[in-house]
């Protein structure tokens, strides 16, 4: 749950939510499809192949080197993305309220990642997640409670949002939908955030991990149920934002938890921060590990064993974060929500192949290699 919920789930929903209605918390339902699928048809096979990443799936059937690779490359696309935005996001929000140089708040937070990353590990990631994941949602939870009650109840806050849109474009009817942006949105987020999430290396370490197997499938479905919760507290938020500051209130998104929670008191501001960071470092950590997972297992010539094997993770996972941070530091993102789906949809065409892998025998090593090349080329363009 804590790696499938970072900012993106909570405050980029809540951003999206003012912008553009209440169809954005599809990101929910979403969210608990994608772990319930992983549970239900890839966690136990991952487990039984004892496979460290998502691609060497192609080398048990295929003992294809290039759709490993691929596979790889694909996944890793994605995670560039999530191990770039992280520091950003964390940056963003510390200088917003430190002064503090911009670069040395996101490289404050890559440092953190990179930290207990390495030092702690998938345990380490699955420990500070359960801190996290209960921060983030008593924290929402709070915030949301008492903005609601600020407002007057759920009649104030609706009556205070039509008021706020009535001098707008946007037709309150469309904005209360949860198909206000059509069908056609509705189901591209879903095989954006959906279909790809087999693929996603990071829940190939979970399965290995777990003590037992017979607890895989109530985790991955308890696991999408909190999941899920995160981002409805969160676009509640968004709405009681926009009932109180309207839609051109010019609050960044995160700014539209931490606000509402100033506005209501220090303590509570507090709380609304701590979720908020909570949120993002909590996807960031697991991540990192997968992808410095991959970096070694998929993309390395040498097999290493042993101590030098958890040495070349380390010294991967430290690398991969830094230059990440690097990167953050001097990037110009405008839309989270809106960059990492494009870094979901390039983790699509392998997760499509690797459900034909597993289920369907006929399925070639030619097929899956021109399909997930083929599907990678379609994405990005």
């Amino acid at each position: 749950a804590g790696t499938r919920i970072g900012g993106v789930g909570t405050y980029g929903v809540a951003g999206d939510v003012v912008n553009q209605g209440l169809w954005s918390l599809w990101y929910a339902v979403n969210t608990l499809l994608a772990l319930a699928s992983v549970g239900c048809f890839f966690a136990v096979p991952f487990r039984r192949l004892q496979v460290r990443t998502v691609a060497e799936v192609f080398l048990r059937r295929f003992g294809s080197r290039r759709c490993q690779v691929l596979t790889s490359l694909c996944v890793q696309t994605e995670y560039l993305i999530v191990n770039i935005l992280e520091p950003f996001v964390i940056g963003t929000i510390l200088f917003a309220v430190t002064d503090l140089p911009f670069g040395l708040c996101v490289m404050s937070g890559a440092f953190l990642l990179i930290l207990y990353t390495s030092l702690g590990g998938i345990w380490g990631s699955a420990v500070t997640n359960l801190i996290h994941c209960t921060v983030i949602i008593v924290g929402l939870l709070l915030v949301g409670l008492a903005g609601t009650s600020d407002l007057g109840g759920f009649a104030g806050v609706s009556e205070a949002i039509d008021g706020r849109l009535a001098g707008t474009e946007v037709d309150p009817t469309v904005w209360w939908s949860f198909v206000g942006a059509g069908w056609g949105a509705v189901l591209a987020m879903f095989f954006s955030a959906t279909v790809h999430t087999p693929a996603a290396s990071v829940y190939v370490n979970f399965s290995v991990a777990a003590k037992k197997e017979s607890s895989l499938i109530p985790a991955f479905l308890v696991g999408g149920l909190l999941a899920a919760v995160m981002p409805v507290l969160a676009g509640w938020i968004g709405a009681l934002t926009l009932a109180r500051y309207g839609p051109n209130s010019g609050l960044r998104n995160y700014q539209m938890i931490t606000q509402l929670a100033i506005d209501t008191g220090p303590w509570l501001a507090g709380i609304a921060l701590a979720a908020i960071l909570a949120a993002v470092i909590s996807s960031g950590g697991p991540i990192l590990l997968s992808s410095a997972t991959m970096i070694v297992r998929d993309w390395l010539p040498a097999r290493f064993r042993g101590a030098k094997e958890l040495r070349s993770y380390r010294v991967a996972t430290v690398m991969y974060g830094v230059v990440a941070g690097l990167i953050a530091w001097k990037a110009e993102i405008s839309s989270v929500l809106d960059l990492l789906l494009v870094g979901f949809a390039m983790v699509v065409p392998p997760a499509v192949a690797l459900g034909y892998v597993m289920y369907w025998p006929k399925t070639t090593e030619r097929g899956a290699f021109w399909g997930m090349i083929s599907g990678y080329g379609v994405g990005l363009i």
